[in-house]
C-alpha cells in the first residue's frame, strides 16, 4: 500500500521557530483584576511550503499580573512574522510564549483566526498557563 504524502517535511514543521524575535517591551501595571484584549486584524505571516501569504486576525487576551504590553512594541515584535515562513498553529503558540515571558500573565489567551486558503480556514487558540487538562481536551 502506498503512503500519500503531501510533500510538508519537518523542516516545514519546525519552519520560523528559531527566529530571534525582538523583545517585546512592557510597562508596570496599576490595577489588579481586568483582562486586556488586543486583536491584529490585518495579521499576515508566509507558508512555509508554498511561499504563500497567509491573512488573519491575532488576538491576544491577558490578565496582567505586574507588566503590561507596551503597544508599540508589540506591533513591532507582530511585524516581524509578516514576511516569515511559519505554519498557524506555531504561530501561535510561539506569541503566547514571547507574550508570558515578557509579562508573566495570571493568565493568556492566543487566537489566530486565519483566512481561509484553498477552501479552509484555520482557528488556532493556545493558553497559559498550560495544564495536563489541556493536553487532554
Amino acid at each position: 500500500m502506498a503512503t500519500h504524502t503531501t510533500g510538508y517535511t519537518d523542516d516545514h514543521a519546525k519552519a520560523g521557530l528559531d527566529t530571534q524575535f525582538p523583545e517585546i517591551e512592557t510597562w508596570e501595571n496599576q490595577f489588579q483584576s481586568y483582562e486586556i484584549l488586543i486583536d491584529d486584524p490585518e495579521f499576515t505571516s508566509v507558508c512555509p511550503k508554498t511561499g504563500l501569504p497567509d491573512f488573519g486576525v491575532l488576538t491576544i487576551r491577558y490578565m496582567p499580573r505586574r507588566l503590561c504590553l507596551e503597544l508599540k512594541s508589540l506591533k513591532e515584535y507582530l511585524f516581524c512574522y509578516r514576511n516569515l515562513g511559519i505554519f498557524q498553529e506555531n504561530i501561535a503558540n510561539q506569541v503566547l510564549n514571547d507574550v508570558v515571558k515578557a509579562t508573566d500573565p495570571v493568565w493568556c489567551e492566543i487566537k489566530g483566526d486565519f483566512r481561509p486558503r484553498g477552501g479552509i480556514s484555520t482557528v488556532v487558540t493556545a493558553y497559559y498557563p498550560r495544564s495536563e487538562a489541556d493536553v487532554r481536551r
